[in-house]
């Protein structure tokens, strides 16, 4: 499903037990110095990323203030964010004007808030130039929290140069059944530079059969529910897209990749370094 750009005004732009993924939550911020922000879920913990700007975020009684260093746009500088727990009251605070993701996953245990800083971002890029698959992925809430974390799974990804793939060889997450594969729901917000670039992002429900096509444009959200999902940005223009990922029955996702194309697996450098990050 497509949500196309537009002003949600703070309000969740995927709301608690959404009917297409309900393992997910998803709210854009944007916040004038000095005003904040309350919220309170009790069946979702959340993880708060500045897509630019500074914050200050309050939660179980932890104080964490400086969260975030960008300036023009999410190019400028690493991220940072904050792990709030489920079923735990917060508030975020405008250091300045800010721009804020707000992500979430279903988790029914109350964990401990802790913030993540530019120096602790796990980062891996892999592909290359020549397959068209060239990209950079910031683990936010990656591997190494896995011991402090419940289902909520929360990356940075970018295209290397103008144009080409991501997500390729095509995989999906949509049904529990260990080793092969996890039912993760997923969520996707998408940034472009210039931002009057555009890309776009496949759905193929039955490997071998047609599947659907969405126009993303710059702040465009993808919610994916099932089905194999490559996306692509026009040549001559950078991709962004924030990611979050809710598990049913564990955090680590497990990738099912579309059996026509698992033999790409082998072309693409550093692909396997990928998959195993998304713990």
């Amino acid at each position: 499903m497509h949500i196309p750009p537009h002003d949600n005004h703070n309000r969740a732009i995927v709301d608690i037990d959404d009917p297409l993924v309900p393992l997910v939550y998803f709210n854009i911020l944007r916040l004038e110095p000095g005003a904040h922000y309350d919220y309170h879920l009790t069946a979702y913990e959340t993880c708060v990323v500045p897509a630019t700007g500074t914050v200050t975020v309050e939660a179980a009684g932890a104080r964490f203030a400086g969260i975030g260093n960008r300036g023009k746009d999410v190019w400028d500088g690493e991220p940072e964010g904050v792990y709030v727990p489920t079923n735990t009251p917060a508030r975020i605070t405008a250091e300045t004007r800010t721009e804020c993701f707000l992500s979430g996953a279903r988790y029914d245990r109350t964990l401990t808030p802790f913030a993540i800083r530019a120096d602790e971002i796990d980062v891996v890029q892999y592909g290359s130039d020549d397959t068209k698959t060239h990209r950079k992925i910031k683990h936010i809430l990656g591997t190494k929290y896995h011991d402090r974390v419940g289902r909520l799974l929360v990356s940075e990804l970018f295209t290397v140069g103008a144009g080409g793939w991501s997500g390729f060889p095509s995989h999906k997450h949509d049904t529990d059944r260990l080793p092969e594969e996890t039912r993760h729901d997923e969520c996707y917000n998408f940034r472009f530079r210039p931002d009057h670039g555009s890309g776009l992002q496949m759905l193929q429900r039955v490997d071998n059969e047609p599947g659907e096509a969405y126009h993303i444009m710059d702040r465009s959200t993808v919610l994916i529910d099932k089905g194999y999902h490559p996306c692509c940005a026009l040549p001559g223009y950078e991709m962004y897209y924030f990611t979050i990922l809710g598990g049913l029955s564990q955090r680590s996702l497990k990738q099912y990749f579309q059996p026509t194309h698992a033999d790409q697996l082998h072309t693409i450098p550093g692909i396997m370094d990928m998959v195993a990050k998304f713990k």
